[in-house]
């Protein structure tokens, strides 16, 4: 196989054992469905305890086990959106429900699939400067302050069926910010829309319904590179281990998450946000962490 950063492509994961692997899904399997950058504890986590970083690449394949818990989530809500989509097509309108929904998903995706294409070969690279605690460390702090600014000042009264076009599209351009690491794709986007006006948890499930294609996508080509790379057994069977402990993990979270942004606000994720960027930025400072 080859070595980690060898081929273009950052396979730190590989000189991981199943037990740090194991611990590594679990702790991206919360953090990504969580408005707290799962990118960031990615790096922070074994950084702190002494480990190999396992690498971009590792990151976005354990997307694919979000992906499978926002599916069984809201497979409901998808049942419906697939239907309103041959609607859509049948009848050349999309203006009601499930079938606005789609397309929504559809404008909200093109924004990050464009920047995601323009900026992947520094976002993916070996040693890429975008994964440094530094840069992770200031970009918790401002994604502390943006959701501080929406839990303060928004209204908090629309429901999900009513959004237009136009949320759509400001949510899908806030969803860019997440491919700086650091940002947080859930944490974004569930800031954009509650800065539009949306309640919590209706925030909440369009962040997740609207970050279907960018999740799946992100994954799904990062399993191709991944194949291309030529890992060997060892190496797959760590990334197996990993997304099921990441599946389970990511469903536990999301399920969370929507009960209890249900009942309460978002100011606990402001708080953990915020502590996250000033320690990390004073670990960096004083040279604690690399």
């Amino acid at each position: 196989m080859a070595t980690a950063c060898s081929t273009g492509l950052d396979t730190g994961f590989a000189t991981l054992d199943f037990g740090q692997v194991i611990i590594l899904g679990l702790v991206q399997g919360v953090t990504e469905l969580l408005p707290i950058s799962s990118t960031a504890h990615m790096r922070v986590v074994p950084a702190l305890l002494g480990w190999p970083d396992p690498g971009s690449a590792f990151s976005a394949l354990m997307q694919l086990a979000a992906l499978a818990a926002v599916i069984s989530y809201f497979r409901r809500d998808i049942g419906e959106m697939a239907g309103g989509a041959l609607d859509g097509l049948r009848t050349r309108q999309f203006t009601k429900g499930p079938s606005r929904l789609a397309l929504g998903v559809v404008l909200a995706t093109i924004p990050i699939v464009i920047a995601g294409v323009a900026l992947a070969p520094l976002l993916n690279r070996c040693g890429s400067p975008l994964r440094s605690l530094g840069v992770i460390g200031a970009a918790s702090l401002v994604m502390a302050l943006l959701l501080a600014a929406t839990e303060w000042l928004a209204s908090h009264r629309r429901t999900a069926e009513q959004a237009g076009f136009r949320d759509f599209l400001l949510i899908g351009l806030a969803q860019v910010g997440a491919l700086i690491p650091g940002v947080s794709r859930s944490g974004s986007t569930l800031t954009a829309a509650m800065g539009l006006g949306f309640r919590r948890a209706e925030a909440a499930r369009l962040s997740f319904l609207l970050g279907l294609p960018a999740i799946a996508l992100a994954g799904l080509k990062e399993a191709w590179e991944i194949a291309r790379a030529g890992i060997d057994a060892h190496a797959m069977a760590l990334l197996i281990v990993g997304l099921i402990a990441g599946s389970l993990a990511s469903f536990a979270a999301i399920a969370g998450l929507m009960r209890y942004l249900e009942r309460m606000s978002s100011w606990v994720f402001v708080v953990y946000r915020a502590g996250m960027g000033i320690f990390l930025l004073w670990a960096v400072a004083t040279g604690w962490l690399a």
